[in-house]
């Protein structure tokens, strides 16, 4: 039974394998780019929702105090 397990892995490992040969990977250049733009679209939500949620905070505290 153990060695049903350990061929499956192998057959799996070794499809992976061969898959991962058929990728296009993209060069250096292009993945830093890719990776700043990421980052700076990250960053840009995130201060989207920190903005917005300040406001929310500000507002319904200004309506609950009066």
């Amino acid at each position: 039974m153990a060695v049903k397990y350990w061929k499956v892995l192998k057959d799996f490992v070794l499809e992976a394998y061969y898959e991962f040969r058929k990728v296009s990977w993209p060069s250096r250049e292009k993945a830093v780019r890719l990776t700043a733009l990421v980052i700076g679209v990250s960053l840009g939500v995130a201060l989207f929702v920190w903005v917005v949620d300040l406001l929310l905070k500000e507002g319904l505290a200004t309506l609950l105090l009066r």
